[in-house]
């Protein structure tokens, strides 16, 4: 069954009633041959997404009432260390503050949190194709990671009278 629609059809459904759950379950090949296509672009009762999921063998995330969302001041990425016990990890515990900031609008809570935010809507506007930006995406929350686990005491500086 074919559920996909183009970008000009999902505008038209929209019709100023409850926007549709877009939920893009392709494979990367399938994307890359149809980026202009919107495979599930569907208009879902929020309740039923879990069931909806089941049957796609999908897991949903930061959809409300599912298992990956945001639970009170935490968010999807707090849910993911929990879920597959990784929260003793300290330098995924230090990223998931930076995450939480950026993706909760309390950039307060850790100074990288702005930055990981800007840079987030940046790649998200720079790179039309999901894959590709998540690709992008991915080397900056490595980056992060590593800089959580073993980069915080570095600093760079132009000043040559810190070295005098």
């Amino acid at each position: 069954m074919n559920t996909s629609i183009t970008a000009a059809q999902l505008k038209a459904a929209l019709d100023g009633k409850e926007p549709p759950l877009v939920i893009d379950v392709r494979r990367p090949p399938a994307f890359r041959a149809a980026p202009d296509m919107a495979a599930g672009a569907l208009r879902r009762d929020p309740g039923a997404i879990e069931a909806w999921a089941k049957e796609k063998e999908a897991i949903p995330y930061d959809v409300p009432d599912v298992h990956f969302s945001h639970d009170g001041e935490l968010c999807s990425f707090d849910a993911f260390l929990k879920t597959y016990r990784l929260a003793g990890d300290p330098a995924l515990a230090r990223l998931a503050v930076i995450v939480r900031g950026a993706d909760t609008a309390r950039l307060e809570l850790a100074p990288q949190a702005a930055g990981l935010l800007a840079v987030s809507l940046g790649l998200s506007r720079n790179f039309r194709d999901d894959h590709e930006m998540l690709k992008h995406g991915m080397v900056m929350y490595d980056a992060l990671y590593v800089w959580c686990k073993e980069g915080q005491d570095e600093t760079r500086t132009w000043n040559p009278d810190v070295y005098r």
